[in-house]
């Protein structure tokens, strides 16, 4: 689409003006701080196909970021394009009628029926927000320490233990990099890591939203199983360990694994030989799913000065050729478009490449389940550092996932 100029003309009505002053301009909103890979790479590379659309960059640090956002759009402030995190948040604001219906846009279908989840009402049949990219889960390793100690990446859980036996007793190195001080850490890089290959991806997750499965459920409780052997080989201290420590620590060649997240990978590729294993089934054979998790959408400001240029610039980010330039800038955060791309870092190419073999969903805590109280969220982060530190056991834990549930969640209603 060609912006068309208007022209400048004396004695023009206010409403002509005011056009004249967002014609050809758009701003996008971000909690994002990668301001410089915007302007120096994935603006230009829309403005050498649409030259006459200026696009501005405008940061809000993220935890000022939903404030800011919803008294920016109640004054009329707000940007064009909004970037939108996942799943209620951002229903809120269409739900507020501050973002625009992009169902129907072009490019819509290039996006997985997962991916548009994060961005739709519940009975899937608006979409308010363009899917952008997601975050994979899985284990970083040190490809030195491995070497040393003979070790190869594990595929199942013997093999994974295995490992940690073996560096462990070397008494060099600590086996994995994480701590339980922060929470979330343990929830996030431990509970909705592995999980998924317990509770089988997006089979499982919609079958507790449905209510034919229950939090407690053999395979839950064998999650928490997992969690607790964890314990014994995250070092002295592993209590007080901050996400910051354990980052230092795996970065300063201390440990032999890391719990991961895909944003991770800038913090140590610099830095060490970076390898990566998926998390470890149970038996070989075994299917296999991945933590893709939705985390950053983008969409319209339903008051938008320029919005025809505005879902320019959506459509463009629906093509291969954005999945390929943002993917590349941002080692570790993926696009979730259906192209093919090729990945440049070896660590974000390995994990992109999971979605192959491996099927993807989503952090079960997120969509529905996060509405009531207690929160899901808050309680994954409680359960999770409890079987850890071993003051719950995983029948325990499982046990007050599903209680807490059950004080509010009531399935389709």
């Amino acid at each position: 689409m060609k912006l068309k100029t208007l022209p400048y003309a004396i004695g023009a009505s206010i409403l002509l003006s005011a056009s004249i002053a967002h014609a050809g301009n758009i701003s996008i909103e971000s909690w994002r701080e990668d301001a410089a890979i915007w302007n120096d790479v994935i603006i230009p590379a829309f403005n050498a196909k649409h030259p006459d659309i200026k696009v501005t960059f405008v940061h809000t640090n993220a935890t000022d970021y939903n404030d800011t956002l919803n008294k920016k759009l109640a004054d009329g402030s707000a940007g064009d394009l909004i970037t939108c995190r996942p799943f209620d948040d951002s229903l809120k604001l269409f739900q507020a009628g501050y973002l625009t219906d992009i169902t129907e846009l072009d490019g819509m279908g290039n996006f997985p029926n997962f991916a548009k989840a994060a961005w739709q009402t519940d009975n899937g049949a608006q979409s308010f927000c363009l899917p952008m990219a997601s975050v994979i889960h899985g284990f970083f390793y040190n490809k030195t320490i491995f070497k040393e100690l003979g070790l190869t990446p594990p595929k199942t859980n013997a093999e994974f233990y295995s490992a940690l036996d073996k560096v462990k007793a070397s008494g060099k190195y600590t086996p994995i990099a994480m701590g339980t001080n922060d929470k979330w850490e343990a929830a996030t890089m431990g509970f909705q890591n592995i999980g998924p290959n317990y509770w089988k991806g997006e089979d499982g997750r919609l079958a507790v939203i449905d209510g034919d499965e229950k939090l407690n459920a053999p395979q839950y409780v064998k999650v928490f199983e997992q969690l607790a052997k964890w314990g014994p080989y995250m070092g002295e201290g592993y209590q007080t360990r901050t996400y910051n420590d354990a980052i230092a620590m795996f970065g300063d060649q201390k440990a032999a694994i890391y719990p991961a997240g895909s944003w991770d990978i800038a913090a140590f590729n610099t830095k060490l030989d970076l390898g990566v294993f998926m998390p470890p089934v149970e038996n070989t054979d075994d299917e296999c799913y991945i933590s893709d998790h939705t985390d950053i959408g983008v969409g319209i400001n339903a008051k938008s000065a320029n919005k025809k240029d505005a879902e320019t610039f959506l459509k463009w980010m629906t093509t291969g050729e954005f999945a390929a330039i943002y993917t590349n800038a941002l080692p570790g955060f993926f696009s979730l478009s259906n192209h093919f791309i090729d990945v440049d870092d070896p660590t974000a190419k390995a994990m992109i490449a999971w979605r192959d073999t491996c099927d993807s969903t989503i952090r079960n805590s997120y969509q529905i389940l996060n509405r009531g109280e207690p929160s899901l969220e808050l309680e994954i982060w409680e359960t999770s550092v409890g079987v850890i530190n071993g003051t719950m056991t995983p029948k325990d834990a499982a046990d007050r996932l599903q209680k807490g549930m059950d004080t509010w969640y009531k399935p389709g209603e």
